[in-house]
C-alpha cells in the first residue's frame, strides 16, 4: 500500500473539539476506564507537526495557540484550505522516492511556499531543502536526520511531516522533483 499514514494532523480549532467532546464530566468507576480528557487506548494519535522554522498561515494567531501546517494529515485523504491549491500530480516526480514517502505537494501564500511530506518520529527529524531552482523545475531533498544519543532507545515510529520550503520565485508551471537523502546527527 502506497503512502500508509501513521499520524493525523488537525487543525487546532478540530483538535479543541474533538477534545472537549471527549470530556464528558462523569467518570466510569469500571477497571480501565480513563478520566475525562485522557485518551482511549486503540485512539488514533493526533498531533500538528511542522518543520522547525516553518510557516503554516499567513492569517493572525491572537491566542497565541500553534499554527498548523496549511495542509491537515488523515488517512483518507488531506484537508485542503480554500487558500492552498494542490500541485498537479503529474507536475510531481517521486520516482526516485520509496512509498513511504506522499506523492503530493501544495503551494500556498504567494505561490512561493510548497509544502511537501518528510518521513521522522522517535529519533528520526525532517527537514526539506530546495536544492536546485531553474525555469522549468525546482529540486527539493527530502532530508531524513536520525539523532540516537549514545545509551538510549529509540522508539520505531515513522510518521509523514509536512515541512514547507520558500522557493525563489512562485512555482507556476515549473515541475517539482522530491529526491530523499538520510542523515546521521
Amino acid at each position: 500500500m502506497r503512502n500508509a499514514v501513521a499520524a493525523v494532523a488537525l487543525p487546532v480549532a478540530a483538535l479543541a473539539a474533538v477534545l472537549a467532546g471527549c470530556s464528558s464530566g462523569t467518570q466510569s468507576g469500571a477497571p480501565g476506564a480513563s478520566s475525562p480528557g485522557a485518551s482511549s487506548p486503540g485512539a488514533a494519535p493526533t498531533s500538528v507537526t511542522s518543520a522547525p522554522g516553518a510557516t503554516g498561515s499567513s492569517g493572525v494567531n491572537p491566542t497565541n495557540a500553534p499554527v498548523p501546517p496549511p495542509v491537515s494529515i488523515s488517512e483518507q485523504k488531506p484537508v485542503v484550505p480554500p487558500n492552498v491549491t494542490p500541485v498537479a500530480k503529474e507536475r510531481v516526480d517521486t520516482t526516485s522516492l520509496s512509498d513511504t514517502y506522499r506523492d503530493e505537494a501544495y503551494v500556498f501564500g504567494d505561490g512561493r511556499d510548497v509544502e511537501v511530506f518528510g518521513m521522522g518520529g522517535g529519533c528520526k527529524e525532517a527537514r526539506a531543502e530546495v536544492t536546485g531552482q531553474s525555469a522549468e523545475v525546482v529540486h527539493i531533498t527530502l532530508v531524513t536526520i536520525t539523532k540516537q544519543p549514545a545509551g538510549t532507545v529509540c522508539a520505531q515510529e515513522i510518521r509523514q511531516v509536512p515541512l514547507t520550503v520558500r522557493l525563489d520565485a512562485p512555482l507556476g508551471d515549473r515541475r517539482l522533483i522530491l529526491e530523499s537523502r538520510e542523515e546521521t546527527g
